[in-house]
């Protein structure tokens, strides 16, 4: 009885809160035709993403930087592509950071190393996005919206591209509080399965990188296995079936994890002619 009334009271404090932040007809289709990937085949689906945005917009808090000005469109198309990978898993999944802060452009991020000898080096990092445990997000507008680059013939890795699904896939995968590639798993999904599979695919993916082999991910997932993690998550969200006949068996742990399977709920995004 008392997990009943909760449920409700929840979905009524929820229905309020997209009430509060609806997103208008046209801003919404204007986001989906920018960003073919977001469309869902299942009606369910298509609008429970929508519905998850505007609960994002609600209780996450935007912060402009560099001059950029904070339209509806540049929050709503963070909030739409951020919501994709927790479609099924929900949005608590992000209870654990608030602030989300959008430059116009790369920033330099300042990082020193050690070398061998111990010697300290300073360089300036170009960044186009990052997550930090607990927050908040910081993301490049210009990354954000090349975005909604649709992927040409033959799924080039370019297409793939996602700044955002590549920053919260960071977010998923720190849940735990480290970023190692191995997010919070649902009891039907074993670690030691998960961890076989990740290592396995990211030697494969570093002996190809490392010999100039194209690859339908992008090359800087050979920096990590949580880079690995990110940028397969890019892929798979954005370059469904590409990635699923090059990495099947990576393809199919994301799709148990992410509970989703983009190369059958996502319809054929149409090219220039």
């Amino acid at each position: 009885m008392l997990a009943r009334l909760w449920r409700q009271w929840q979905r009524r404090r929820e229905d309020a809160a997209v009430q509060r932040r609806a997103i208008p007809d046209d801003l919404w289709k204007r986001t989906l035709v920018r960003y073919p990937f977001l469309q869902r085949r299942d009606p369910q689906d298509a609008a429970e993403l929508r519905r998850l945005s505007s609960l994002f917009l609600d209780r996450k808090e935007f912060h402009a930087a560099g001059g950029l000005k904070l339209t509806d469109a540049v929050v709503v198309s963070i909030a739409a592509q951020a919501v994709l990978p927790v479609l099924r898993l929900g949005l608590s999944a992000y209870d654990g950071f608030v602030g989300i802060v959008v430059h116009p452009d790369q920033v330099l991020a300042r990082r020193e190393v050690a070398d061998e000898d111990g010697i300290v080096h300073a360089y300036d990092e170009p960044l186009a996005g990052e997550a930090m445990d607990g927050g908040p997000v910081m993301l490049s507008w210009r990354d954000v919206r090349a975005a909604g680059v649709v992927p040409g013939p033959g799924g080039e890795a370019g297409g793939a591209y996602n700044v955002v699904i590549h920053e919260f896939a960071h977010v998923l995968d720190m849940a735990d509080g480290v970023a190692d590639g191995v997010p919070l798993l649902p009891p039907d999904l074993p670690r030691a399965e998960w961890l076989n599979a990740l290592q396995s695919e990211f030697e494969a993916f570093v002996q190809r990188v490392e010999a100039d082999d194209p690859t339908t991910l992008d090359p800087y997932g050979a920096n990590g296995e949580e880079e690995f993690f990110a940028v397969a998550s890019e892929a798979f969200f954005v370059n469904a079936e590409p990635m699923k006949k090059e990495h099947p068996v990576l393809y199919g742990m994301l799709s148990r994890f992410y509970r989703q399977d983009p190369a059958v709920q996502v319809p054929p995004a149409r090219r220039a002619r």
